[in-house]
C-alpha cells in the first residue's frame, strides 16, 4: 500500500497520456527491459512515478537520436550482489567502469548534436535574415515604390552585408 505522499500507481493508458505516447510503446520499452511496472491483481500494468521518470529519460534521449540498445543499456545499469553484511544496491567497480564510459559515449554523442544543432541554427538565421530582407523588398513594391528605387535599395542592402561581413 502506498505512503500518504506518494502518488498512486497509474494505468497504461494514464501513462501513455502522460508520457504522449501509446500504449504499445509503453510496452515495447517494457519488452526491451527499460521498466518493470508492477501488476494489479487482474494482471494490469501499472506504473509508478519512478517507471514515468525512467520513461521520460529514454524517450528524451530517443528524441535526442540514441539508438534503443544505448537507452536500454544505460537505464539497466547492472547492480551485483553485495558481498554479506554489505551495502545492498552498489554499483561493483566492473559495472560502474561500464556505466561511467556509456556516459563518456552519451555525452560525446550529445556534444556532436550540440554541434550540428549549432550550424543548423547558424544556416537558419542566414536564412532567415535572407528572407527578411526579399519580404522587405517586397513590401516596398506592394506599397508602390518603383521598381528601380526598390533595386537600388536592395543593392545598398546587399553592399552593407558585405561591409559588416568583413
Amino acid at each position: 500500500m502506498p505512503a500518504k505522499d506518494t502518488p498512486s500507481p497509474i494505468t497504461v493508458r494514464e501513462a501513455a497520456a502522460r508520457l504522449g505516447v501509446t500504449p504499445r510503446t509503453l510496452k515495447y520499452y517494457e519488452e526491451r527491459g527499460i521498466v518493470v511496472p508492477m501488476r494489479s491483481e487482474g494482471r494490469y500494468r501499472l506504473y509508478e512515478a519512478a517507471d514515468l521518470d525512467k520513461l521520460a529519460r529514454a524517450l528524451r534521449m530517443r528524441s535526442l537520436g540514441f539508438s534503443l540498445p544505448v537507452i536500454t543499456a544505460m537505464l539497466q545499469q547492472p547492480i551485483e550482489e553485495a558481498p554479506a553484511g554489505g551495502r545492498a544496491g552498489a554499483l561493483s567497480p566492473a559495472s560502474l567502469r561500464k556505466v561511467h564510459d556509456m556516459l563518456g559515449e552519451q555525452i560525446a554523442a550529445l556534444d556532436a548534436r550540440m554541434t550540428q544543432v549549432r550550424r543548423e541554427l547558424k544556416e537558419a538565421a542566414a536564412l532567415h535574415a535572407q528572407l527578411q530582407r526579399d519580404r522587405q523588398y517586397v513590401e516596398r513594391r506592394l506599397a508602390g515604390e518603383p521598381l528601380e528605387t526598390a533595386l537600388e535599395w536592395r543593392r545598398g542592402e546587399k553592399a552593407e552585408k558585405k561591409g559588416a561581413s568583413r
